[in-house]
């Protein structure tokens, strides 16, 4: 399984606001700190916004920020709320009746308990997890003190 840059952007973007809550972070600062694009970015905001994870302001001194605590942000619901498919393979499709052996095939379900593990696994870490050490991943991510930041 291979998840997607929607998803991997998505969780570099709470990492990057779980390293400073005190202040709204923009698309410019995020796009240099990893070396991104913008534009997949500014989609990627807009997901996490919509699907209640930032909170967004536009204009002058706008930008966005952790709608929630990271403590509160299991990484199991960002990864379900920004992939689509979780078929592991084609006879995870009920539609899909093409495979000879569907009806006796045990592999399915070994898939399936795999998936849920794993799923079980990433909803027992949160957002606050990640961030850990703070100011490491400050340092690495160059997050301007709130003292330095031009306005």
């Amino acid at each position: 399984m291979r998840l997607t840059k929607q998803t991997d952007y998505s969780l570099r973007v709470l990492i990057y606001l779980g390293t400073h809550p005190d202040r709204p972070a923009t698309i410019e600062e995020v796009a240099e700190a990893y070396g991104i694009s913008k534009n997949h970015l500014m989609k990627v905001v807009y997901h996490l916004s919509t699907a209640g994870f930032l909170e967004t302001q536009r204009g002058r001194g706008g930008g966005f920020h952790l709608a929630r605590d990271p403590a509160a942000i299991r990484l199991g619901s960002v990864i379900r709320g920004t992939e689509t498919d979780f078929a592991l393979v084609e006879c995870f499709d009920q539609a899909n009746e093409s495979c000879s052996i569907y009806d006796a095939c045990k592999l399915r379900k070994v898939l399936h308990d795999a998936l849920e593990a794993w799923f079980a696994t990433l909803d027992r870490y949160t957002l606050a997890d990640l961030i850990k050490p703070r100011s490491r991943l400050s340092q690495l991510l160059s997050v301007p003190a709130p003292a330095a930041r031009r306005e």
